[in-house]
């Protein structure tokens, strides 16, 4: 049996994206973010942005430029998502109308600034009606959570079917605290020391991983020095649970890809046990004095399809059972 069938038994599998979200609002930079997605593949996202990315009075003319973008041969991946106006905005209906004409190339929405599970069921029900009308059935949907009443429904929030992706919007959560947080909460080392901004990013990391959806790590301002952003990547990964995170400067997608991406060593060993448990018709084994079974199986199964989503060569073994089907096993 395929090890999707064997290790999960009927339940859904954890959702997994790339381990990159890069964000881009202007004409210039969306194109920009395309071209490098060209040469790279689709190894990160990017998430078009009507909510900051349009000029005042100009929401309408933006929009339309993310739609026609969506649908340019150069969304060779189907991997660019949106950020559309809050639910409560004046130019969320209008984003959602413009933006879903292209919902069959739209690889996700992200929602900003709900204030709690009502407001993103609400908006995914405006979503549903226009997506559903330009022939796409359930959207995908990220929620940034960087309000107090997203952070106290978090879990509900993340319960959501149609959200397969929770993001922590750390500028507008330290904001919200009027001065109560101090400024330096927004980056390293303050952002993984404060109380408050630690205790966000815990809960939206459980939340995510109680329901098998994914985390996705707050950005670095810091756009300069790269070595600050693969910092935090490592930080947000080994140490809060993330397995995604923000860019806002080309310089910042790779460093976030290789803090993400599993060591080489790790891809081996995983290829090593999960080929061994094979053959064990994933019953228990030991290996290098070591007991391993389906708990530690389906760590080793999902190591191995995040070296794929990160582009890495994988062991032959490896790469046969994440392609095949479950109905060839």
């Amino acid at each position: 049996m395929h090890p999707s069938e064997v290790l999960f038994q009927g339940k859904r599998q954890p959702l997994l994206l790339a381990a990159c979200d890069h964000y881009a609002g202007s004409d210039k930079l969306m194109r920009k973010s395309i071209a490098l997605q060209q040469e790279l593949g689709p190894l990160f996202d990017i998430t078009f942005d009507c909510e900051d990315g349009a000029s005042a009075g100009a929401e309408e003319a933006h929009a339309r430029l993310v739609a026609a973008l969506l649908q340019d041969e150069g969304n060779r991946f189907n991997r660019i998502g949106v950020r559309v106006h809050d639910v409560n905005s004046a130019f969320f209906a209008q984003d959602v109308e413009i933006v879903c004409a292209a919902a069959p190339r739209l690889a996700y929405l992200a929602l900003p600034k709900a204030n709690g599970v009502q407001d993103v069921a609400r908006a995914i029900s405006f979503i549903n009606l226009h997506a559903r009308n330009a022939g796409r059935a359930d959207l995908p949907i990220h929620v940034i959570i960087e309000t107090h009443g997203a952070l106290r429904e978090v879990y509900d929030i993340a319960a959501l079917p149609q959200v397969e992706c929770l993001s922590f919007g750390i500028m507008d959560f330290v904001s919200a605290h009027y001065g109560a947080i101090a400024a330096n909460a927004m980056r390293t080392p303050g952002q993984f020391q404060h109380p408050l901004v630690v205790r966000a990013k815990l809960e939206i990391a459980a939340a995510c991983h109680a329901h098998g959806k994914v985390p996705s790590h707050n950005v670095t301002t810091d756009v300069r020095d790269s070595a600050v952003v693969a910092n935090d990547a490592q930080r947000a990964a080994a140490e809060f649970g993330f397995t995604r995170m923000w860019s806002i400067h080309p310089d910042q997608i790779k460093p976030i890809i290789k803090a993400f991406t599993p060591r080489l060593s790790e891809v081996n060993e995983a290829n090593n046990i999960l080929h061994e448990a094979e053959k064990a018709q994933w019953g228990p084994i030991a290996q290098n004095g070591r007991l391993h079974d389906r708990a530690s199986y389906r760590y080793y199964w999902t190591v191995l399809q995040r070296a794929k989503l990160a582009g890495l060569p994988l062991p032959e073994a490896a790469a046969a059972l994440l392609n095949a089907s479950p109905d060839e096993h």
